[in-house]
């Protein structure tokens, strides 16, 4: 969920801190008070677009921070935190974003900097903001069968998988027989390359290894007299008379004479013993070193001249001979895909005929889940809106499939289904997509129900309306405040309202206030205790004039809302 959110220099908010909890949060307030900026800043923090006009006049920038919690394990945002190598800890996220007075956009996660793009992919598994006029998830067309596919994933999930890994294996053969289909001109030219690219490295006599020990005797001959010095002044420390050899032996004699009195100075004399031919051994291997040690220039030469060939070739084939031997492999496997380009061509073109009929079979077995999935969907979405007095609206999942010359379904990455959410709110009326209803009222309560089933399977932590209620009121204002908490016992919600029957359902209700400081307009955050709550609500019942009756009906909405938690639904939590 959403836990802390600071807000700096942002529109009319000079500054600003709010602790979030669980459950359902409403904000309320005049209009104009700086509800809706709240919002905005929160869409900038999950990677919305932003502008100078955003920054507070006289500031330098505005600053939004918000500290998330979520699941350590299970929750979709560790997965992509984890894909762009950022590190989450004890569940903790803080989205930061600064938009500069020259326009320069900032955007951090847990402190490191990213791209706006990557924060908008962590704000989407964390953030689903819905307004009146702003199209979401669930008014894109495109986005019905993913989400259709959410629901009830578990079986989806595995044979979506399946599907996915042949068809990323259809491509690939697809792109391969292009490529080697490609017209008889550019498959000369790039035959031409190859073979001089063969030839090149085939006079190279490479061998796997040759660049890094010739570098190594390289290293040896052009530091030739620092090699034979170092050499030669071991040896000469270690052997002839009083050098380190000699006094060696010296004590090994000294010891031995008297090794029959003392089992300790036996025991020592052993060890010096062991010693002594171990270094006199040394010795006559620096000495036999010295005298194989030879200065070859002409040899420096050639190695030198051979690198510089082994270089010159590591810019065009690969960065060690190894890699070039690899890259020669290559070449010789096309040339010869391309000197029996037809025999290789008819190989792929059945490998390609067979994976069709595979993936046939598993776009099949994907679109009979759908279908038993859309039953249930279709079930579900007609009760959440029977809840909301839309009685008479019908829910359809409508499949639709495009056909290839063959007469087979046309595949595309998630299978051959085209997929449609259709409703009517109206008995006689023909279903339509989503976006094409006309009522804001309606549009609202369907959106409601879809978010209702869907919020579970999103993952997402925080959903966020804004004034999604306008256009409805009595009875289907309380079916809207009650679908509201509903969705929080599922996710987070937080909510801007003008509706009574919304506000009383709030577990935390916040009064977003505009006020006048030092001839500046600032925007305000205060939550609401009980006997603060009942003014806020005969407010917004009656007016600026508050009456006794407004109060005693502000009461009743928190009474009734009270018990309807208490009674239907907080057991869910």
């Amino acid at each position: 969920m959403l836990a802390q959110l600071s807000i700096r220099d942002f529109a009319i908010i000079d500054s600003i801190s709010i602790t979030f909890h669980d459950g359902l949060t409403v904000l309320t307030g005049e209009t104009g008070a700086g509800k809706s900026i709240i919002i905005d800043a929160i869409q900038l923090l999950a990677g919305g677009r932003g502008s100078v006009g955003y920054v507070r006049h006289g500031s330098k920038k505005a600053q939004i921070e918000g500290l998330f919690i979520v699941d350590e394990y299970d929750h979709p945002v560790q997965k992509v935190c984890k894909q762009f190598g950022i590190e989450v800890e004890d569940g903790q996220i803080v989205l930061e974003r600064i938009i500069t007075s020259s326009g320069k956009s900032i955007c951090k996660v847990n402190s490191k900097l990213v791209t706006l793009a990557i924060l908008r992919e962590i704000g989407k598994t964390l953030i689903d903001i819905h307004s009146q006029h702003e199209t979401q998830t669930l008014m894109n067309p495109d986005q019905h069968i993913h989400l259709l596919d959410l629901y009830e994933s578990e079986e989806t999930e595995k044979a979506l998988a399946e599907y996915q890994f042949l068809y990323d294996k259809l491509v690939k053969l697809q792109k391969r027989f292009q490529e080697l289909n490609d017209n008889e001109q550019e498959t000369a030219q790039r035959l031409d390359l190859l073979n001089f690219q063969k030839r090149e490295l085939e006079e190279a006599n490479l061998a796997a290894g040759e660049d890094a020990k010739l570098e190594e005797e390289k290293l040896i001959l052009s530091n030739f007299e620092k090699v034979f010095t170092a050499l030669q002044d071991a040896y000469n420390a270690l052997y002839g008379d009083g050098k380190g050899l000699d006094w060696v032996g010296q004590a090994l004699a000294s010891l031995e004479e008297q090794q029959h009195i003392d089992p300790y100075i036996a025991e020592k004399a052993k060890e010096i013993a062991d010693h002594y031919y171990a270094l006199e051994d040394l010795t006559y291997d620096l000495r036999n070193k010295l005298d194989s040690l030879q200065f070859d220039p002409e040899r420096l030469n050639e190695i030198e001249g051979r690198l510089n060939e082994l270089n010159r070739l590591k810019k065009k084939y690969g960065s060690t001979v190894s890699e070039m031997l690899e890259y020669l492999a290559k070449v010789e496997e096309e040339i010869e895909q391309i000197d029996n380009k037809e025999s290789h061509l008819s190989e792929l073109q059945e490998q390609i005929n067979e994976c069709k009929k595979d993936l046939q079979l598993e776009a099949q077995q994907l679109h009979h889940i759908r279908k038993r999935s859309a039953n249930a969907l279709e079930k579900s979405v007609v009760e959440e809106l029977k809840d909301l007095y839309l009685e008479k609206a019908t829910f359809n999942v409508s499949f639709q499939k495009e056909m290839d010359e063959a007469g087979e379904p046309k595949l595309h990455k998630f299978g051959f289904d085209h997929i449609r959410f259709l409703v009517s709110t109206n008995l006689g009326e023909p279903p339509k997509e989503i976006n094409k209803i006309a009522s804001g009222g309606e549009l609202s309560r369907m959106m409601l129900a879809l978010k209702k089933i869907f919020a579970k399977h999103q993952g997402v932590t925080s959903v966020i309306f804004d004034e999604v209620d306008t256009g409805v009121s009595g009875r289907v204002a309380q079916a809207i405040a009650e679908k509201i908490f509903e969705i929080s016992c599922q996710s987070q919600v937080l909510c801007i309202t003008h509706l009574p029957q919304v506000a009383a359902m709030a577990d935390t209700h916040l009064y977003i206030e505009k006020k006048e400081k030092q001839n500046r307009t600032v925007t305000s955050v205060k939550e609401l205790n009980k006997e603060e709550q009942i003014m806020e609500l005969s407010r917004m019942l009656t007016g600026t004039q508050l009456t006794e009756t407004a109060k005693d009906h502000a009461k009743e909405l928190l009474d009734f809302a009270s018990s309807y938690k208490e009674k239907e639904l907080t057991p869910q939590r």
